[in-house]
C-alpha cells in the first residue's frame, strides 16, 4: 500500500528544502523527492577533480533572506557566510578599478578615474539602499490577483501603492526609472567613468537574455542590490564549504524538524483525481500519496511533463508556453596550481579575495550581447570570477586554488554562424571554455600555465544535470512581464496552480531567482493557510 504524507515537495533545491523545513516545523509529515544523488539543485558543491571542490553552478550568496537564516537557525546546522571584499576590474590599458568594503579606499580609487564619480558614488548608494528598503518587504509578500474583485486580494497591492505615494519625489522618480530603463542608461545619469558603469551594469543582465542597454535591466540591477549579509545591503559572500554547504544546512534544518528527504527518487508525474493533486508517481513506478504537493521545479517540467496539458485550462497552458526561459549563462570552474597574476595589479594581493570582473567598458558588454543575439556564444564575454579557496581553505589542497567563472553570454539556442543550424552544445563546449580562458589570460597571462583541470558547464549541461529548462539559472527570465503578479502566469502568482492542492515553490515564482529561499518560504506559508 502506498505511503501517505501531509505534503510532498518535488525537488531538493534550496527553495524546495526551505518549503519542506517550514512545513515540517509546523508539524506536517513531509517528504522531499530529489532525482539526483545530492541535495541542493543548482546550489551544490561537488568534487569533480580530486581534492578540489567546485560550486558547480551557483557560487555566491547575498539574497538569502535573513529571516530564513534566523527562523531555521541555519548557523546551528552548519551555515557560515564569508564576505567577499569588493570587486576588482582589470582594464586592457593596464589600469584597473577596485571597489572594496573600505569606503575611503573605494573613494580614492574611483577618484583616480573621476572625482565627480567618487562623490556621486555615495549619493547613488544611498538612493539604491532607499529603493531596496522600499522593495524588500515585497520579497516576502504573496502576490495577489490585480483583477480580483475581493478586497482582501487587493489589499497587498494597495499597501504597496500607499507606501509608494509616501516616498519622497526623488525616490518615486528613481523607482519608476528602475522599472523602465536599461542598466546602462540608468547609470549614465549618475556616472561618467566607463569602466565603473560597465562593472555596475553587469548586475542588470544576470539571468536574462538582454544587454546592458536593454530596457528593464535596471530592475535586475535593483534585484541584486537587495542582497545583504548581517544587515549590510549590497554585500556578497561565499558559503564555507561551497554553496552545497548552504543547501545542506537547510536540509539539516528540515530533517531536524522531521522532514524526510529521499535522493535518487525522480518524479514521473503528479497524481490527479477530480482536479486535485493526491500524490506523485516515481520513475520506478512507485506511488506516494499526499494531501498537498509542492513543486520546486520549473513551470515547463511541472505542468507540461508532470501534470499534463489535459488537466489544465487552455489559457493557462498558453501562458506557460509563452513563459520565457532563454538561458544565457555558462560556468567554467578551474583547479589551479597557484594564483593568477593580473597585469593591472600584480601579485597575490587582497584584490583577489573579492570578485574579479571582466567588464572593461559598456561597449564591450554590449558587443558580448550582440553575438548572443545571433545565436553565438560571446568570444569576448563578460566574466565574473571568484577564487573561493583564498577565504575557504577546505576547497582545495594547500597552495592550490579553485577559480569559479560565471560567463555571459552563452545562449541555449546555439547556432552555426554560417548556416543558422542549431547544433548540440556538446560540439562547442570546449571551444567555449577556450574563449573564456583566452579572455581571462589577456589580463592574467600566467593563467593557462596554472590550470590542472577545468569543468565547462553550458546551458545544455545545466538543463540536463540540474533540470533547469533551457539552462536558465532563475527558472525563467527576470523581465518586467515575468515579475510579481505575472510570475509565472497572470492570475497564478500566489503559488497556487489550477490543480487544487498543487503549489509552486521554486524560482519561477515571486520574487524570482538567486539563492534567496523566499519562494520556498512564501509557498509553504500559502499552502499551510489553505
Amino acid at each position: 500500500m502506498p505511503s501517505h504524507y501531509d505534503a510532498i515537495v518535488i525537488g531538493a533545491g534550496h527553495n524546495g528544502l526551505t518549503a519542506a523545513a517550514y512545513l515540517a516545523r509546523a508539524g506536517r509529515k513531509v517528504l522531499v523527492l530529489e532525482r539526483r544523488h545530492v541535495v541542493g539543485g543548482a546550489a551544490v558543491t561537488e568534487e569533480i577533480y580530486p581534492g578540489f571542490k567546485y560550486s558547480v553552478c551557483s557560487y555566491v550568496v547575498s539574497l538569502l533572506r535573513p529571516e530564513i537564516i534566523r527562523e531555521l537557525e541555519l548557523a546551528k546546522h552548519g551555515l557560515e557566510l564569508l564576505p567577499l571584499d569588493g570587486t576588482f576590474t582589470p582594464m586592457p590599458s593596464g589600469d584597473y578599478l577596485w571597489r572594496t568594503n573600505d569606503h575611503a579606499q573605494t573613494f580614492r580609487d574611483i577618484s583616480r578615474h573621476s572625482r565627480v564619480d567618487a562623490e556621486a558614488y555615495d549619493e547613488y548608494g544611498l538612493a539604491m539602499v532607499d529603493m531596496s528598503r522600499f522593495a524588500k518587504p515585497i520579497l516576502g509578500m504573496t502576490p495577489s490577483d490585480p483583477f480580483s474583485r475581493k478586497l482582501r486580494d487587493l489589499k497587498p497591492l494597495l499597501d504597496i501603492l500607499t507606501r509608494f505615494r509616501a516616498m519622497p519625489d526623488a525616490s518615486r522618480y528613481n523607482q519608476t526609472q528602475l522599472l523602465t530603463m536599461s542598466a546602462a542608461d540608468f547609470l549614465d545619469q549618475w556616472f561618467e567613468t566607463d569602466v565603473l558603469k560597465a562593472t555596475m551594469s553587469a548586475s542588470g543582465i544576470i539571468g536574462t537574455f538582454l544587454g546592458v542597454r536593454s530596457p528593464g535591466t535596471a530592475y535586475v540591477l535593483l534585484h541584486h542590490y537587495m542582497g545583504e549579509i548581517d544587515g549590510a545591503f549590497r554585500s556578497w559572500g561565499l558559503s564555507r564549504g561551497g554553496t552545497g554547504m548552504l543547501s545542506e544546512s537547510i536540509a539539516s534544518a528540515a530533517r531536524a524538524a522531521g522532514a524526510e528527504i529521499r535522493l535518487e527518487a525522480s518524479v514521473s508525474r503528479v497524481l490527479i483525481s477530480n482536479g486535485r493533486a493526491t500524490g506523485v508517481v516515481l520513475e520506478n513506478g512507485d506511488y506516494v500519496l499526499a494531501d498537498t504537493v509542492l513543486s520546486s521545479v520549473d513551470p515547463r517540467l511541472t505542468f507540461m511533463k508532470m501534470v499534463g496539458e489535459s488537466h489544465l485550462p487552455g489559457d493557462f497552458v498558453e501562458d506557460i508556453r509563452h513563459y520565457k526561459f532563454r538561458g544565457s549563462s555558462g560556468k567554467v570552474n578551474l583547479a589551479l596550481d597557484g594564483l593568477p597574476d593580473f597585469t593591472a595589479l600584480k601579485g597575490a594581493g587582497p584584490h583577489l579575495r573579492g570578485a574579479i570582473s571582466i567588464s572593461p567598458n559598456v561597449d564591450y558588454m554590449e558587443r558580448a550581447y550582440d553575438q548572443a543575439k545571433y545565436g553565438q556564444y560571446s568570444r569576448r564575454p563578460y566574466i565574473d570570477i571568484v577564487i573561493p579557496s583564498l577565504t575557504d581553505s577546505t576547497l582545495a589542497p594547500p597552495g592550490k586554488h579553485v577559480m569559479s567563472c560565471f560567463v555571459q553570454y552563452a545562449p541555449y539556442d546555439l547556432r552555426e554562424p554560417s548556416t543558422g543550424d542549431t547544433p548540440l552544445w556538446d560540439q562547442h563546449r570546449e571551444a567555449f571554455g577556450d574563449a573564456v580562458i583566452d579572455t581571462i589570460a589577456e589580463y592574467a597571462p600566467n593563467l593557462k600555465d596554472l590550470i590542472l583541470h577545468r569543468q565547462v558547464v553550458t546551458p545544455l549541461d545545466i538543463e540536463r544535470t540540474f533540470g533547469l529548462s533551457e539552462g536558465n539559472i532563475f527558472q525563467g527570465e527576470l523581465t518586467l512581464e515575468q515579475l510579481f503578479v505575472l510570475r509565472p502566469a497572470p492570475g497564478w502568482a500566489d503559488y497556487r496552480t489550477p490543480i487544487k492542492g498543487l503549489y509552486m515553490c521554486g524560482s519561477a515564482t515571486h520574487p524570482g531567482g538567486g539563492i534567496m529561499g523566499a519562494p520556498g518560504r512564501n509557498a509553504a506559508m500559502k499552502a499551510m493557510r489553505r
